[in-house]
């Protein structure tokens, strides 16, 4: 019997306990911890509220959850709750599946200023996550400004915009939804230091934006290449231009501008108190490829700045950790004896949700290859010991099945699900 404990519930843990499940049958015994008391990690507090086809992928956890060989157990903080190296003494294997949550810092001066919100944590707000229940982003000025160039930055701006009945449907948090409902943007500038042709949005959520109630995405022509450069580009990537080409020839009057600034790049946040402008200089790409300032700076009012440049890792007492990336370091997945990464824990917040597929087949394989059956350790008995001893109130999966339901039943008929927004709701909803 191989005894394997999973740290993080997101898609690389439960990718990997299937890849488990597949690798070893009922040979093994697979518990994934998490620090919080519910499960799916980004998919709960990550992806977009209003995406809720992509989070029906949490479907397919519920079943490799339910079954015999593997076990979720909420509410355990690994590090405070039990550390490292007690996990290794009681199972064969430790999968690190904790993600990247934390924000890579703007870097510039003023970023300290208030206003001034990375997106993990914004995203968390209107999300659930309960570290940033309390999170009071200034929502109701006019201008607000977004750095960053990817799916993320599109996720934060869309919110922005949105009107309170498209939220129908979604799981956005409901202290999220009330301070939205009240927001007076009338622009929200995406920055991007480089140009349309190094964007990294992808054409579904790029198209999104044509369609929003009470907002018009718009771009400058000027910032376009010329038309023939685009069929250099990769089928997807050709697309994306194709939209932002047709924001260009946009004239729709409506309330809310959804601006989109190429090479743009901020370097400072000014305000008395909080954050008030956006220093930018105006860049270009040199014929190495490499993003340089033209010298021309000019401002952007903004009272709400959203930073979307990337992910980290956070350390992990007694794991060798990357700094300069961010991540836990390794070798394909493997960190010492019995330790191992996957997802972003192991390579860095790039790819999408099913890019943790392979992740955690290859690491089953690993574990095969690396630990041998019947070692004989205790497992999720002497874990369940350690934290019985230690005062712990685990949650189970079935707990989070009590959760998601009183979660559904507080939701108005038509509104969005409310979901709860600290550990405690939670704790007390699964009576």
């Amino acid at each position: 019997m191989r005894h394997i404990a999973i740290i993080g519930s997101g898609p690389a843990g439960y990718y990997t306990a299937e890849a488990c499940q597949k690798a070893f049958g009922s040979d093994c015994r697979v518990d994934i911890l998490d620090r919080l008391p519910v499960p799916y990690g980004l998919i709960r507090t990550g992806v977009a509220p209003d995406h809720q086809s992509i989070k029906g992928v949490a479907r397919r956890y519920e079943a490799v959850a339910l079954s015999d060989t593997v076990r979720f157990v909420g509410n355990v903080s690994v590090g405070d709750d039990v550390a490292i190296p007690e996990l290794l003494d009681l199972y064969d294997a430790v999968v690190l599946a904790t993600g990247a949550p934390a924000d890579k810092p703007l870097g510039v001066p003023g970023d300290d200023l208030p206003g001034v919100i990375g997106s993990a944590a914004f995203v968390g707000w209107y999300n659930g996550h309960p570290d940033f229940a309390q999170l009071d982003p200034p929502v109701h000025g006019l201008d607000a400004v977004v750095v960053g160039a990817g799916n993320v930055a599109l996720d934060v701006a869309r919110i922005l915009a949105k009107t309170e009945a498209e939220f129908g449907g979604s799981d956005i948090v409901g202290h999220a939804l009330d301070r939205l409902r009240a927001a007076e943007h009338a622009t929200v500038t995406l920055l991007a230091r480089r140009g349309p042709h190094q964007i990294a949005m992808t054409p579904k959520e790029l198209g999104e934006l044509a369609h929003l109630t009470r907002a018009v995405p718009l771009v400058d022509p000027a910032d376009l290449p010329p038309i023939a450069a685009d069929a250099e580009l990769e089928p997807g990537l050709r697309k994306s231009v194709a939209y932002l080409r047709d924001f260009a020839a946009v004239h729709d009057d409506k309330p809310v501008r959804i601006v989109f600034d190429f090479f743009a790049r901020p370097v400072r946040i000014e305000g008395d108190a909080s954050a008030e402008r956006v220093i930018v200089a105006r860049t270009r790409i040199d014929p190495t490829g490499r993003v340089v300032d033209t010298g021309e700076e000019y401002a952007i009012p903004a009272t709400l700045v959203v930073s979307c440049i990337g992910y980290r890792t956070p350390p992990i007492a007694g794991v060798p950790y990357d700094d300069a990336l961010g991540r836990f370091a390794n070798v394909d997945g493997r960190i010492a004896p019995g330790l191992y990464a996957v997802g972003w824990a192991r390579r860095g917040p790039t790819g999408t949700i099913g890019t943790n597929r392979p992740d955690g087949f290859a690491i089953a394989e690993f574990i095969a290859a690396d630990i041998a059956a019947g070692s004989g350790k205790p497992g999720r008995a002497g874990l369940d010991a350690l934290l019985d001893q230690r005062g712990v109130d685990i949650v189970t999966f079935r707990d989070w099945q009590k959760i998601e339901a009183a979660e559904i039943t507080r939701a108005r008929t038509g509104a969005p699900r409310e979901k709860f927004a600290t550990i405690a709701e939670m704790l007390a909803a699964r009576a």
